[in-house]
Order: structure tokens, then sequence, then C-alpha cells
């Protein structure tokens, strides 16, 4: 159940808020549709009741808001706009990762990809997907965690009527199990086939809230479509009838050999077309739009009268632009009747039916109610994929499978990783032509003229990449914003970049010794003496930038913002640190490892005091304590900003 207080959007300068004091309840079992037109504030409801935007109110799912849910993915499932995720990445490499975010077994992927009818596109990527497989993508990631609430904005938005009815039909379901489900529609007909619950919106404030029973009655008017291939005929005919006896009847001729008749049965218009022998195609009931004016009333007012006080009986010919009164939508907008065509005429004829039990005919009956969970009334509902006892995985390991799956779904990663090994031993092949370059610098392939050598900004840009492609493509959305400031998932990241710049660096040293061997043979690819400290000197460096692009990436939101931090350090702040070294005030450092090893009063085993005294050297030095400063610094901030949006 969900259950919504006043939720009001922050006004933007002197615009009022796009949704002002909107409080409802979407019950469990029941479809319930937040109806309204482009700019009355559904979206940004549904987006104050995710908390992706700021506001006041609050909404509870079965009780909790959802900042206090421990893992929203696994109670809310979310469908707003496109599927959010990188176009490169699979369909099943997508649904896999979001599996390991939730913590749900990795099975699920293949679940709820045949639920769907995905099954055969499970290894398309994401940016070849048509609209409605991007709507079946959405819904699978929407119920891939199981969750009880289902929240979609305008989900059937764009897809065919066979797309759509397939896609109510699987709603249909998820409430008919006990769930909750509520969506946007724009569509007053969609609403009153596919809900049990309809909430109008209009400017941002609720004009309605009732039962599709009370909401057929008062904001649709059945009708009877009528189609002969003497429509002109038959219209004059009603018209005339409709006159003799005194009764309001509007008639409107869409596209051709079609008329929509209001106020008037089925049997009336069948008996006038038998009596003047006109042959007749079809003939249903059906339910339209009301007509102007309708909005604020429990029903729609009578026609009006001439001086005589008959009635008068409204013909709008829509084909020829003549004067008249043309249905119109619940904001009084006309509406604009489609083109005559067989597929058409089909698709309202099954509409018709449909409607028939569920809104009401044109002999003025109340309209039957809609099934509900308990009374599906043999609708073919589309089966779900069994329900799942979600198991907690440890608290590092999730976002760890997260994070891995995320990192090698795509071949960005390793095409870097790729290029920075080229670079790398062309740079070093050049260097060695040269020559007057030291073997250290030689193997890392660092030029004096650069900052930074190729693998530090291949490691910093693969850190960056950690998060920025989250802010980028967000896959996440459902967990309490576009990307959730997490420390669990910052660990992940930092692992995952620590991991990924451990193995660019030993590939990196490898690859350039291989080459410098078979260019120039084994004296330039011979191993330094002091290899130890050179190592741990190198390792450092390509972790400390990777953990580097991951902070600042997650801080600025950009993978450039990343990247730049990284070379921040060696441009920056490294010659602020030689700066305040170099000072008369300032002492030394010298005698540090033999301090640090009287101090401790102990033998490490397996020598792992000249480890500590490598480490303690590397800190000592302006590169290696300037890329400590940085790191402490951006770690700091990024704290600052999650504790910052946890109290908003």
């Amino acid at each position: 159940m969900i259950q919504a207080f006043g939720l009001t959007s922050n006004p933007r300068k002197d615009l009022p808020p796009a949704v002002d004091d909107v409080s409802f309840e979407a019950c469990a079992g029941h479809v319930t549709a937040l109806l309204g037109t482009p700019g009355s504030g559904r979206t940004t409801v549904l987006r104050l009741m995710l908390e992706l935007q700021q506001g006041r109110g609050f909404t509870y799912f079965r009780g909790r808001p959802l900042h206090r849910i421990a893992h929203p993915s696994r109670e809310v499932g979310v469908l707003l706009g496109d599927v959010p995720g990188h176009p490169a990445r699979s369909v099943r490499g997508h649904l896999r990762m979001l599996c390991a975010a939730a913590g749900v077994p990795v099975r699920r992927a293949d679940e709820v990809l045949e639920t769907v009818g995905l099954v055969s596109l499970r290894d398309e990527r994401l940016g070849t997907l048509s609209r409605g497989m991007d709507r079946r993508l959405g819904l699978a990631c929407a119920l891939l965690a199981d969750p009880h609430t289902l929240v979609l904005d305008d989900p059937a938005d764009d897809l065919s009527a066979r797309e759509a009815r397939w896609l109510h039909s699987t709603l249909r379901a998820h409430a008919a199990q006990g769930g909750t489900v509520l969506l946007t529609m724009s569509a007053p007909k969609d609403a009153a086939r596919n809900a049990d619950r309809v909430v109008t919106l209009e400017r941002g404030r609720i004009v309605a809230d009732q039962d599709v029973t009370e909401f057929a009655r008062t904001r649709l008017r059945p009708r009877v479509a009528v189609r002969s291939p003497y429509a002109p005929r038959l219209a004059a005919l009603l018209a005339k009838e409709a006159r003799t006896a005194r009764r309001s009847v509007e008639i409107v001729r869409e596209g051709g050999n079609r008329l929509c008749v209001y106020g008037s049965t089925c049997a009336d218009v069948g008996e006038t077309a038998f009596r003047h022998g006109i042959l007749v195609h079809q003939l249903a009931d059906e339910t339209g739009d009301m007509g102007p004016g309708a909005g604020a009333y429990p029903a729609a007012e009578p026609d009006d009268a001439d001086a005589s006080g008959r009635p008068l009986v409204h013909l709008a010919d829509d084909t020829t632009g003549k004067p008249g009164t043309a249905p119109r939508d619940i904001t009084g907008q006309p509406v604009t009747p489609p083109h005559h065509t067989a597929e058409a005429d089909g698709s309202r004829e099954t509409a018709a039916q449909d409607l028939s039990g569920q809104v009401g005919s044109a002999s003025g009956a109340d309209p039957a109610p809609r099934p509900r969970a308990a009374d599906t009334r043999g609708l073919a509902l589309t089966p779900l994929p069994p329900p799942i006892s979600v198991r907690s995985a440890p608290s590092p390991l999730r976002p760890l499978r997260y994070e891995i799956r995320r990192a090698t779904g795509i071949g960005t990663g390793f095409l870097t990783a790729a290029a920075v090994l080229v670079v790398s031993a062309v740079t070093a092949v050049l260097l060695a032509r040269v020559g007057h370059t030291p073997q250290a610098r030689l193997l890392a392939a660092w030029p004096r003229e650069l900052p930074l050598p190729p693998a530090a900004l291949g490691a910093g840009l693969l850190g960056a990449l950690a998060f920025g492609d989250e802010f980028r493509h967000p896959a996440l959305a459902a967990d309490r914003g576009t990307v959730p400031r997490r420390l669990g998932l910052l660990t992940a990241k930092l692992v995952v970049a620590a991991a990924t710049a451990l193995m660019l660096a030993f590939l990196t040293v490898g690859c350039d010794a291989e080459v410098l061997y078979l260019v120039y043979g084994r004296e330039l690819a011979q191993v330094p003496a002091d290899w130890p400290s050179l190592s741990a000197s190198w390792l450092g460096l390509l972790v400390g930038c990777a953990w580097a692009g991951v902070l600042a990436a997650g801080i600025f939101r950009s993978t450039t913002a990343g990247l730049a931090a990284v070379l921040a350090v060696p441009v920056v702040v490294v010659p602020l640190v030689q700066k305040a070294l170099a000072g008369s005030s300032v002492r030394t450092a010298a005698g540090f490892p033999m301090r640090l090893r009287e101090t401790l009063w102990l033998q490490w085993p397996f020598g792992g005091e000249r480890y500590l005294t490598v480490v303690a050297r590397v800190l000592v030095q302006p590169v290696g304590g300037a890329l400590t400063l940085s790191l402490a610094a951006l770690l700091c901030a990024y704290v600052l900003t999650t504790l910052r949006s946890r109290v908003r």
C-alpha cells in the first residue's frame, strides 16, 4: 500500500510549484492510475514519492518511508522513462548486474527475461532495442527483485495496441497476486479500461480521486459507433428522429463512413437503419471522452435548446471542418479522431468489446466494476516469474559483485587498458632510442617532460569511469537517487579500481620490458637493483591515481572531473608540497624508518619491517605525500557530501 501526504515540489523563482499538496492512497491488490495531461505534474509526483526530487510531504510504502527501507529495490520496482543503462551493455548482462546490486540470484535474470518475452534478445545491446522492447526490459528491471510495489511513469507511451495490452495484463497479474501498482496515464479511456482507481491531476492538484466505476460515470460518457457506406444519410435520419422525439443527441462524423452517436443506444440506431433500409457494417457501444465543461460536474450537462424549447442536435463533421461539437478530453481540449482504416475500426471494435463489461454501455446503465485481485473474471493474465526468497549477502560482497559485473560488462575498460599498453610500449622504445633515461623510468615509460606516465593516466581514467558511467548511464535509479552514495558501494569501487590498477601496473612493466628486450636486447630489460622500493612506488602511484579518479568523479559527478583531479596532483599539489618541504622552518623526515622501527619495539614476521620501511620511504617523497594528501581531501569531501545528501 502507498500513502502519499501533502506532496509539494519546491517552486522555481516566482513560478508556482509544479505539484501542490497532493495526497492519495494506492491500495494493495489494485491498479491505481495518476491521470493527467502533459504538464499536470504526474512525473513530479512520482519523483517526490521516490525521493528523487526535493520538496515537502512524505510517502509511506507499506508504512515506511523509502529512506527507512534497507533495500528499496526489493520493496519498490520503478520505471521512469527509458531503461537507464549503458547502451553497449547486453540485455542479460544488464539484468545480471542489477541482480548483484539487489542481492538476488543471477538465475532471476533469465526468469524475468522469459516473463517479458526477451529471451531471444538477451544478447542484444541496450542501444539497439526498439521502444516496445525497451518497455519490456524496463518492466523486467522493475520485477527483478520481486518487489511488492510497482511505480511506472506512462509505461504504455508510444506502444502499439498489442504491446499496451500485454503490459497492462502483466500489471494486472501483479496486482492479482496482492501487489500494489501505481502508474501514470494521459488517456481517460485507458485509465477506465485498465485501472481500479483513478486519481486525476490538473495543474499540480488533485481534482478527483475516484473508483473506476465512478470515474467512468462522471468523466466518460457512452456512445454508439456506427460504420455504414451511407453514413451521411443515416446521420440526417438520426438527427431528424431526435428532433421529432425531442431527445438530445450529438452525432460526430469520423473519417468517411463512421459515425459516433452520443445520447442514443444501439437499439435505436439499429432500428432507424433497418426501417430505412440502410446497410450497417458496424454497430457497437463505446466509451468516449466527455464534452466541454464536464470536468467539474458529476455528469454531462444537457444540450442547449432553441427559442421554442426544442433540444438542439449537434452535428460535427471532422472531415469537412464544419462547425459542431467534437468530443473533448477531461481538460476541454478537442480530441482529433483517427483516420478511417480497417485496422483502426478493428481496434475500436475490440476496445468496445473490452469496455462493454467495465464502464457501462450507451443505454445509460451503471457501468460494471473492474475485476479486482480476488475476481479476475476470466481475464488472461500474463504469468509472472516465481517469487524468490531474497537472502541478504554480506555487506561488502553484494556491491563488489555489482561493481565487477559493471566494469566487465562493457569493453571500455579493456580498450582503455589495451591503449595504455600500446602507448607505454611505444613510449619506452622511443625513450630508449633517445637515451639519457634512467632504467626505472624507461620500464615505466615515464618521460621527464610528462607529469604522469601513460599507465598512471590510464589507471586514473578507469577509476573515473567507475563513477562517471554511473552518472552518465544510471542503472540504480530505484535506490534513492541516480547513484546511491553509500560507503559500501564506494568501497567496492575502490577495491575494483585498485585491483585494476595493480594488474595494469604489472602488465605495463612486463610489456615494456619485453618490447625493449625484443628491440634492443637484454641490456635495457634488466631489473634495477632497488626494485622493491621502486615497485612499491610504482604500484602506489597507479593505485593512488585510480582512487583519486574514483573519488573525484563521485564528488563532481563527471568522468572528466575525475581525470582532471588526477592530473592536478603532479601539476598543482606536488609543487606546493615541494615548496613547503623546502622551507627553512620545516623539519626533514630523515631517519623516519629507523625511528618507526624503534617505536614499534617488535620484529615483523617474514621480514615485514622491510616492506614497512619501503612504504614509509614512498610516503615521505613529494609525489607520494601529495597523492596521499589529495586522497585524504577527496575522501573527506565524499563523506561530507554523502552525509549532506542523507540529512536532506
